[in-house]
């Protein structure tokens, strides 16, 4: 059976930040990983088939101004590991405007040192990963799509996969994505995964 895995950077990268303190993923060992884990899931239902990883499709946003060696790091090392496609969309930063319900107050500054607050939202990049998943369902190029998220929004587009015969596996965070995790054929947790795709 083939298999695609589906990377949410930023949901991956956060969560792992946040699990790990920080500590360094193992990119190249990643989607490997991953589609074994996804493996024995289908091999626990009795399926022996076995899962063999096609492509590892990762979505990702990065603000130039602020993340240019992020942006190096993922055309210039992770695009040419085996079997990764990355695609990259660009944040803008925008001057933020917060309003108070409770007061009525708006604020485009920080009260406490007058810094201008900004935002860069992430914009395009659930959309485009929910293209990649729908379109290669629809040419039949995979039987199993991993999709590594914890965002509620790729539901709808999961539920249509599973319809068509297909099965995805959510590999999450713990303590993220349950509505997502309940609505996939399978899922894993990100964290049993930490020892073995801590770089030394």
């Amino acid at each position: 059976m083939r298999a695609r895995v589906f990377i949410d950077f930023w949901n991956f990268q956060l969560g792992w930040n946040d699990a790990t303190n920080k500590a360094k993923c193992s990119w190249s060992t990643l989607p490997a990983v991953l589609v074994k884990e996804a493996g024995k899931l289908l091999a626990a239902t009795g399926d022996t088939t076995g899962l063999v990883l096609d492509e590892t499709i990762v979505h990702a946003s990065v603000e130039d101004s602020k993340e240019a060696n992020l942006r190096a790091w993922l055309t210039g090392w992770l695009a040419k590991q085996p079997s990764y496609d990355v695609k990259i969309r660009t944040r803008k930063s925008r001057r933020l405007r917060v309003h108070c319900r409770s007061c009525g107050t708006h604020m485009d500054a920080c009260s406490n040192c007058s810094t201008p607050l900004r935002s860069s939202p992430e914009k395009g990049v659930d959309a485009a990963l929910v293209t990649d998943l729908l379109s290669l369902a629809w040419q039949r190029a995979y039987d199993v799509a991993v999709l590594v998220s914890g965002d509620a929004d790729y539901v709808p587009a999961v539920e249509y996969v599973q319809s068509q015969g297909l099965k995805v596996v959510n590999a999450a965070w713990a303590a993220r994505g349950h509505e997502l995790r309940q609505e996939c054929w399978a899922s894993f947790d990100l964290d049993n995964l930490i020892p073995v795709l801590t770089r030394t």
